[in-house]
């Protein structure tokens, strides 16, 4: 237990400065993601034919295809057409779109779960469909929503620790470089363990107090 945190103390500066990677990766990425979920769950609930087409094929072709393939085409296969993205850019815009497509799929489900009556209701008051929707519908839609996209914000967490493998210097791979050099793989492993662990404590901890805060009495 000593050895362990004597290393862990070692390495501490390292690991913080690749938790800060982390942190600023899943941050971006759970916004991004959120407000390009926000339009294709709006597409995919209330948009005509061609825009639910479109939102429907995003959705279906991110979640059918591994993350880490997203990441790579991105990476590896754009700069053969002359677009060529920083390991960290290419990491959050796979990560936000990756979201996006999740967070869509939890926000439809939540504005499918409000009433349709209100949505005829805020029409027949002469606010246009826009409105009724900015103004009514999705105001609810988001309270139900706050459970899901706290696991979205868990599950962002631990999937930067990808980025490792196109150069990203985030938590895993600080790990791994300390680890390396000082032979220190179990130990040192082990408080990168302890690190998220933490991390996904306060967002959990965070997330549950602001859903109890906002919760819509009687639902």
């Amino acid at each position: 237990m000593n050895h362990f945190i004597s290393v862990f103390i070692q390495g501490f500066p390292l690991l913080i400065g690749g938790l800060k990677f982390t942190l600023v990766l899943a941050s971006v990425s759970i916004v991004f993601g959120f407000i390009i979920g926000i339009f294709i769950a709006i597409e995919r609930v209330y948009g005509k034919k061609l825009a639910y087409g479109l939102s429907t094929a995003y959705v279906e072709i991110i979640r059918g295809t591994p993350l880490l393939v997203q990441l790579f085409i991105l990476y590896f296969s754009l700069p053969q057409i002359g677009i060529h993205l920083s390991p960290l850019a290419a990491s959050i815009i796979s990560f936000s779109l990756n979201s996006g497509a999740y967070q869509a799929e939890y926000i439809r489900g939540a504005l499918q779960s409000v009433e349709k009556g209100q949505l005829k209701a805020a029409l027949s008051l002469g606010m246009t469909k826009w409105q009724a929707i900015r103004t009514i519908i999705m105001p609810q839609a988001l309270r139900k929503v706050l459970p899901s996209w706290t696991n979205e914000f868990v599950y962002l967490v631990k999937y930067t620790s990808l980025a490792y493998l196109v150069g990203v210097p985030e938590l895993t791979a600080q790990g791994e470089f300390f680890a390396s050099r000082n032979f220190e793989f179990m130990n040192v492993f082990l408080g990168v363990a302890l690190l998220y662990l933490l991390v996904i404590f306060a967002i959990t901890w965070t997330f549950s107090a602001v859903e109890k805060r906002v919760k819509i009495p009687g639902v």
